[in-house]
This record gives structure tokens, sequence and C-alpha cells, in this order.
């Protein structure tokens, strides 16, 4: 299982702390208790800006988001030496603080939250029709309290 961990937030932009290492662990951990154990997931973190953009570009949305997830390979394919390369979760510290201050939550457990729903959504889980998001937030609440320790 490989996550690679990458901030594209400009110099000159006020710095979040990211604890690139922490959020391998927890998406590492999520796509395995998933039963994933084999594949590829970037995991980026980026400012409000460049979410707007990703936002307004593929889902017509021109504000900036929390979290975006991009899956690439299906999890069906059956592949020999090729790496399944599994997508992209885009997160942004900006918006993240933002809902973690309206939510009384801190910062790290609200970009836990995202790292969690952004693999979900790379797996397939939605949150579109009103059982879909029960089962996704069922999901996601069971993973924060087996895999996240603040």
């Amino acid at each position: 299982m490989n996550v690679i961990v990458n901030s594209e937030i400009p110099e000159g932009h006020p710095r979040w702390n990211i604890d690139e290492e922490k959020w391998r662990d927890l998406a590492i951990h999520t796509l395995q208790a998933e039963g994933v154990h084999a594949g590829e997931l970037n995991l980026i973190f980026v400012d409000s800006q460049n979410i707007q953009e990703l936002n307004e570009t593929y889902l017509g949305k021109s504000e900036p988001t929390d979290v975006l997830a991009f899956p690439i390979d299906s999890l069906n394919i059956s592949t020999t030496s090729t790496p399944l390369l599994l997508g992209d979760v885009v997160i942004c510290p900006e918006k993240a603080m933002e809902n973690a201050k309206s939510q009384s939550k801190t910062l790290d457990e609200e970009i836990a939250l995202l790292v969690l729903h952004g693999v979900l959504h790379i797996l397939g889980y939605d949150h579109a029709e009103p059982n879909e998001k029960a089962v996704m937030k069922k999901r996601e609440k069971q993973l924060l309290s087996e895999l996240y320790l603040p």
C-alpha cells in the first residue's frame, strides 16, 4: 500500500501544521479496514483558491469545499503486476478549520474525518441519496472510533 501525502499550499500562504505521517497512516488503515491491501493513493493538501478551482472545474460549484475525491481505477479491476491507482483525495485545511470552529472540534479531528470521508469516496461510498448518506456516515463514525487517536 502506498499513500503519498503532498502539500500544494503556496509559499507565503499561512502554513497549516500538516502531520503528513499521521494522515498517511490514517488513510492506509482506512483502506486496509475496507479490505484494500494494495494500490496507490494521493492525499493532497491545498489552499482554498486551488480547491475552489477544482470544485468548479469538476463539479461546477464555484466555491471552496473541504474535501474532493477523484477515483482513478475501479476496485473491480484484477491486475497482475500493475499497481492499482486508487485516486486522489484533496483536502483544504482552511475549510477544515472553518468546519472545526463551527462544530467545536479541533482541526485534527476535522482533518481525520475528511481523510476518512475522501478515502471512502475513492472506494465507492457516496452520500447523494439519504440511504447512501446513512451508510457512509455510519462507516465514518465507526472508522473514526477505531482508527483515529487524537
